[in-house]
């Protein structure tokens, strides 16, 4: 695909920021031994917030016979573009076939994703069945929760990695570049593949056949990813993340990554500091995320969080704790956080009663969860919201009921401080819990749950907020296959389904089609099973064992809870060998360190001055929203020496401004930025270099100057602007000659009204006072205009297009736009 083609095809593009790629440190390498795609099947915003995509990269990248590059599930517009272009799915890096790489490696974290992977494979050149792949087609692998039951997926994955990921990577890159110098084929690849401990490859090993997953054993050693890619469009979790700590001892029956992700180990706080360092520096982000299945276990959390924001106070960074259980949220932990930004709080009590977190054993009570929520609207926090779930086992009236009344005790524990949101899921029995047996309620029923809710919530500052239960139905269904749901779901993928998990893109319709169509039952998926019942994932072995799972069983319906083997001893769920396997916390040393950790010193405050920046966008930084342009920029400037002034009070921003915002599409090779900063001593042009090396490409800064004191702020300096059309290459004579007509006929006209939509109404504008020169250079293509920037208003490239020059849809789109100068006073 041509430049030409792929510029033309952004511009038509919903949000073209998701496919331009060319981030700050992503990696293009020009050749490798071993080409892996890491295939991520949702969005950009959503893949590009996932840590084990950004971990694998670095891992992946750091081996030098390696290349590895990324790919995302395009949105319905973009599928629309490339299937009518008959234009294959590239990668980011390079814009390289999936077809042409040796590995196409998707990460399944939501068994909605699945139609995504089928159609990602399709749109990449790569047949769906995996017994159609020839030599010359790359090998399909996946990893992440959802290969813990890879049934349904058997007939697409060539082969299935079970459990983390980290060593495993390496060795599938080992035996594959192995297998290439020997000249193996496919199928003899795959064979290798199979030998890999903690990889299963339906084509070769027997359902009786036990796959042991495999578990980093000391995340120490894995200091991944300390240069993560930053996303060029807001992404889900704009932030740096760092894992704290990975599986978990609670031992919530109804949580698979609880079981699957055991045992539970600790990183080292020291270690921890020198990758927050790292990845500061790296990515500029303002945000830091301490990653968990339960943050609050960590510990030495709470002098963690101290170092961290001595440190990092002054240069304004925040902190989250995205999974903080009920209990351990304390006094002194929200004191720090909110040192900076009071990001938001997300409380999961899961269950409306005591006794059905007895049940599920959560291990906190409702009165735990009143107590927090006092604290955080002391500290000065003004929303919550709370995680429950409908359909848990052994569920009654009175569990509705105690949501509800859950719900109005937060609201009155808030004490009129602050809003309350009440958020409902429907319960999803997953494979390797003590829950696995368990029946799934049906659409009918949850949507009586729901209702019965959201009738009794009747206030203004306590909401309800739901889950699609057509989504959960569905995700059952996937998430307690078996072979047979493969037929099912490429038979939803041929019809039209995409992007099941968004409640805009869901055909719940083409489902239940399928479902009509197809010998299965539904139901069949979603009903309660027999103890001993066969399970299609019962060749998969995550290291709980099946015993364990059985008495937990029964303990939910005994009412007994299970106590946390951190405090309470082994409970024998059979994957601790105490040797290499086993639980590793903080040691007594490490907490004392941590600790006696001293405070970082406050920077003394140094005078402010004014600066204005020179920059340029252009190649694809033009297809940047103004918002992602300055996102990029304040991330550039926060790497560099020069320190940005901010606003005050617990939301603070940047103190920067700029001269108007140019559209998406459009490049600029002159815009300017006001930023206020500390009085910066050293040389500007060292400044402007060392930004420049932090930057997108495409966002160039050309020159820095301090203002004087009695300089206007740029959007009052602003006065006009210069434009070049370079209109398309393959336009006609006699195209030429009539928009040489139509500017003629608009210079010589006193007035030019166009209708325009504002606000929802037609508005009638004359653009004629604005436009102070417009000229056709037919010889090169090429028109010139420049437009006034009054209070009055301005013209924009879009109007000349579309009203002057009267280009159609078609023609618009291969207009380039470029503004070539902002006129100053």
């Amino acid at each position: 695909m041509s430049n030409a083609i792929f510029d033309e095809l952004l511009l038509g593009a919903e949000k073209p920021s998701r496919y331009i790629g060319a981030e700050v440190n992503a990696v293009c390498k020009d050749k490798a031994a071993v080409r892996f795609l890491l295939a991520f099947p949702d969005t950009y915003e959503v893949g590009m917030s996932h840590l084990g995509l950004q971990i694998l990269y670095s891992i992946l990248n750091e081996i030098p016979y390696v290349a590895a590059e990324r790919c995302f599930a395009v949105w319905p517009d973009r599928e629309t573009q490339l299937r009518e272009g008959k234009i294959l799915l590239t990668s980011l890096e390079s814009r390289t076939p999936l077809k042409d790489f040796d590995i196409v490696g998707f990460s399944l974290q939501y068994e909605l994703s699945y139609t995504n992977m089928l159609n990602m494979l399709d749109l990449g050149g790569i047949p769906l069945a995996r017994i159609k792949r020839q030599d010359g087609h790359p090998l399909i692998i996946a990893g992440g929760p959802c290969c813990f039951n890879p049934a349904p997926l058997t007939d697409f994955i060539d082969a299935f990695v079970i459990g983390e990921g980290e060593e495993v990577v390496e060795e599938i890159t080992a035996a594959v570049r192995a297998g290439k110098n020997n000249a193996l084929s496919r199928n003899n690849l795959i064979e290798e593949l199979a030998k890999i401990p903690g990889i299963y490859v339906p084509a070769v090993h027997k359902k009786n056949e036990i796959i042991q997953k495999r578990t980093v054993t000391d995340l120490n050693a894995w200091m991944h990813p300390l240069k993560p890619v930053v996303p060029l469009m807001q992404t889900i979790h704009d932030r740096i993340t760092l894992e704290i700590a990975r599986g978990c001892t609670r031992g919530c029956r109804f949580c698979q990554a609880g079981m699957i992700w055991r045992p539970y180990r600790e990183r080292n706080t020291a270690l921890l500091m020198e990758m927050a360092e790292s990845m500061l520096k790296a990515t500029g982000h303002e945000e830091i995320s301490l990653l968990s299945l339960s943050s609050g276990d960590y510990s030495c959390l709470e002098p963690l969080v101290k170092n961290l924001m001595n440190r990092y106070y002054q240069k304004r960074v925040a902190l989250a704790l995205p999974s903080l259980r009920v209990e351990s949220l304390n006094t002194a932990l929200m004191e720090e956080i909110k040192r900076i930004r009071k990001t938001s709080f997300t409380l999961a009590p899961e269950a409306g009663t005591d006794r059905m977190r007895l049940i599920i054993n959560k291990g906190n009570t409702s009165r735990d969860l009143l107590d927090t929520v006092d604290k955080i609207f002391s500290a000065g926090w003004k929303s919550i919201k709370l995680y429950f779930m409908l359909g848990l086992p052994y569920e009654t009236r009175e569990d509705w009921e105690g949501i509800v009344n859950l719900g109005y005790e937060t609201l009155r524990a808030a004490k009129n401080r602050g809003q309350v949101t009440v958020s409902l899921s429907t319960f999803v029995p997953k494979p390797h819990t003590p829950f696995q047996w368990q029946r799934q309620i049906s659409l009918e029923e949850t949507y009586e749950r729901q209702d019965f809710i959201r009738s009794r919530i009747k206030n203004r500052n306590l909401s309800v907020k739901w889950h699609d239960a057509r989504m959960s139905f569905l995700e059952g269904i996937f998430s307690r296959g078996d072979e047979r749901v493969g037929a099912l779901l490429e038979s939803a993928f041929r019809k039209g389904c995409r992007f099941d998990g968004w409640s805009e893109n869901l055909r719940f319709d083409f489902w239940q089609e399928v479902i009509a169509e197809s010998e299965i039952n539904a139901e069949d998926y979603t009903r309660e099973r027999d103890t001993n019942e066969i399970f299609p994932w019962d060749n998969i072995d995550c290291g709980v064992s099946r015993e364990f799972l059985l008495e937990e069983k029964q303990k939910s319906k005994d009412l007994n809870a299970t106590g946390d083997c951190r405090f309470d001893g082994c409970q024998h769920c059979g994957v601790c060998d105490f040797n290499e396997t086993k639980n590793i916390f903080a040691t007594e040393k490490e907490i004392k360190t941590a600790l006696s950790s001293p405070r970082f010193p406050d920077a003394l405050p140094s005078k402010e001055s004014k600066y204005r920046f020179t920059f340029s966008k252009l190649g694809r930084a033009g297809f940047l929203s103004h918002l992602e342009i300055s996102a990029a920029l304040i991330r550039a400037l926060r790497r560099s020496t020069i320190e940005i002034a901010y606003t005050a009070g617990f939301h603070p921003h940047p103190k920067i401004s700029f001269a108007t915002a140019t559209s998406v599409g459009m490049e600029s090779r002159q815009e300017y930025m006001d930023i206020q900063a500390q009085e910066y001593l050293s040389d500007l042009n060292s400044l402007k270099s060392e930004i420049n090396l932090n930057l997108p490409s495409g966002i160039e800064i050309l020159a820095i100057r301090e203002l004087a004191p009695d300089e206007m702020a740029i959007a009052q300096a602003t006065k006009g602007f210069e434009y070049e059309l370079h209109l398309p290459t393959d336009i006609d004579s006699s195209r030429l000659t009539a928009m040489e007509e139509n500017i003629k006929n608009f210079l010589a006209a006193p007035a030019f009204n166009i209708h325009k939509i504002s606000k929802g109404k037609t508005v009638i504008k004359d653009i004629r006072p604005f436009v102070h020169c417009l000229n056709l250079d037919s010889d090169n293509k090429k028109i010139k205009f420049i437009v006034a920037y009054v209070q009055e208003g301005s013209a924009r490239p879009t109007d000349i297009i579309t009203h002057i020059l009267k280009s159609d849809a078609d023609e618009a789109r291969k207009i380039r736009v470029v503004k070539t100068k902002t006129i100053l006073s």
